[in-house]
């Protein structure tokens, strides 16, 4: 078995549960084909590159796992075919030094997933109100800025 990463980018305009059986599916096309999943790691809604099919924004999320090369074939197959997806790529991890560097890719998605459960709830409610005054010193200053240039 070979450590393969999957990125798909998910379509924007589905709700917090559609995103989650989107990706149940996804992880059940892999598994279903002999895969075992190592980690996965939900990435977000993100702006695209360029608009793919109208959508300027997609959920990105990564799967890293290994399955059979010969697998490899029917799961990109069932991913072209799944209509939630606009576009996902498959990256294989081969050599030593490849393999070296998913395995470490696995650990840092591993600890990310740990981590902000107990990191994030408690800062998120007290760095708000700190954000919500800094953009108004900014526009006051740019206003200001202006206003000089003009006279």
């Amino acid at each position: 078995m070979r450590n393969y990463e999957n990125l798909v980018i998910i379509k924007p305009t589905f709700t917090a549960e559609e995103i989650q059986s989107s990706i149940k599916a996804i992880e059940e096309t892999i598994t279903s084909n002999g895969g075992v999943i190592a980690t996965t790691d939900a990435m977000g809604m993100r702006k695209l590159a360029y608009p793919i099919n109208k959508n300027e924004r997609g959920y990105y999320h990564v799967i890293y796992y290994s399955v059979a090369p010969a697998a490899i074939s029917e799961i990109e197959r069932r991913f072209r075919i799944n209509e939630d997806l606009l576009r996902f790529v498959t990256i294989k991890y081969d050599t030593n030094r490849e393999i070296a560097a998913w395995n470490h890719l696995v650990e840092k998605a591993k600890k990310k997933a740990e981590a902000p459960v107990k990191e994030e709830v408690a800062p998120l409610q007290e760095e708000a109100p700190v954000a919500k005054e800094e953009p108004a010193q900014e526009e006051a200053t740019a206003t200001e800025e202006s206003s000089t240039t003009q006279e």
